[in-house]
Formats: structure tokens, sequence, C-alpha cells
């Protein structure tokens, strides 16, 4: 049975990303170990598919579909801080990027097991019960996440699923459950609705570089 822990996930970025339990605040750029369960490191692969095809000849031969490959000219720094910005974030992607790419992973996962459920009434039933097994296991990680890092974390998760984490919420908690995580999040200055946008905004160009590079093993 698939776990729901990519509504949880969403959820805890807002509340513990900026603020350690019972309310004692987080260093700034804090990135601490833990034991809790963690997706799994992005471990680069040279292609992103395969396949079999029978040739002319009747021979059965292994098709390789190759990923992407990406070539920057040297990054030029406007200034001290912008160079500054990007170690961060190559820091807080290689945290944060697992992650979000674990809830593109379980997204159509988790929608096609609720999907069998007869009645909504059940589906919500579901959704309510898993949400404390998900909250327990991955509190322990997400609560060290700095308010940066929960905010890129959002970012990112829009950038693996062409969806906001709002519209995420809202399609699996519904509009008021989803209204109040944002209500929530932007009090600690986390914006579910935020887009990224590297063709426009030079510093998601930045960020989206940096996960190009993290997933071709480069950093």
């Amino acid at each position: 049975m698939p776990s729901v822990r990519i509504l949880i996930l969403i959820a805890l970025l807002n509340l513990l990303g900026p603020v350690k339990m019972y309310g004692a605040p987080a260093d700034k750029d804090e990135i601490s170990e833990t034991k809790a369960a963690k997706p799994d490191e992005i471990k680069p692969r040279a292609y992103k598919g395969k396949y079999h095809r029978v040739t002319e000849e009747g021979d059965t031969v292994l098709v390789l579909v190759m990923n992407d490959v990406y070539v920057y000219p040297k990054l030029k720094f406007k200034n001290k801080k912008e160079e500054e910005f990007y170690w961060r974030t190559v820091r807080d992607v290689k945290l944060a990027l697992p992650y979000a790419k674990l809830i593109c992973e379980t997204l159509t996962e988790t929608y096609e097991y609720i999907e069998t459920f007869p009645t909504q009434k059940e589906r919500e039933k579901y959704l309510k019960e898993m949400e404390s097994e998900v909250f327990n296991q991955y509190k322990p990680a997400l609560r060290r996440f700095s308010k940066n890092q929960a905010k890129l974390l959002v970012k990112l998760i829009q950038r693996e699923t062409n969806q906001s984490s709002y519209n995420i919420l809202k399609a699996f908690l519904g509009s008021f459950r989803a209204g109040f995580w944002q209500t929530f999040g932007r009090f600690f200055g986390v914006n579910l609705k935020s887009k990224y946008e590297p063709d426009h905004n030079r510093q998601d160009a930045i960020i989206e570089r940096v996960c190009r590079a993290v997933e071709q093993g480069q950093l």
C-alpha cells in the first residue's frame, strides 16, 4: 500500500522549516545530520530509459535513451553577494532536491491508489489516517530545514511536478486545508504559491543550473 508521505512532506516544510519543535527558532542556515528516513541520494545515470527493438535482420537490440547534457559558459557573478548565493544554493540543492524528486515519484502512485476507493469519503479517511504516520516519519529531517531551505524546496517541488505546492495540497486535501497551510506558511515567510521561473528570474536560473549540475554528477 503506497504511502501518502507527499502530503505531509509539503505541509511540514511550512511549519518545521523556519521553526524547531516547541517554538525554538532555527539557526539561519542550519543543516544538521539526522537518523530519520531520507530519500535516496541522487545517483547520476548516463541514460534515462531503455527499450528493445528488432532490426531488419531479425536481431533484438537494446536501445538506450541518453540524458540531455547541459553545457554552460563559465558563470560570472555580478557581485560577492551573488557568489555567496550560488554556493549556498549548491549546498541547499543537494539537501532539498532528493526530497523534491521523492515527491514527484510518489505523486502518481498516490493519486492512482486513492482513486481505487469508491467514494470521496473513503479517500479522505485514508489520507487522514496516513497523515500521522508520515508526519512522524519525516518530522526529524524536515524540522532541521532552515527557512531558506524550505523556500527552495517549494521551488524544487514545482520544478519536478510542474505544479505549485499549493495546487498539489489543494488537489489532495481540498481548498480549505490548502488555504490553511498557505496562510500558515506565509506567517513564517514560506509561500506555497511561489513560482519557479528560471527563464525570467536570475536567481531561479542559478538554481536550475545547480540542479542540472547535481543531476549530471558535476557537483
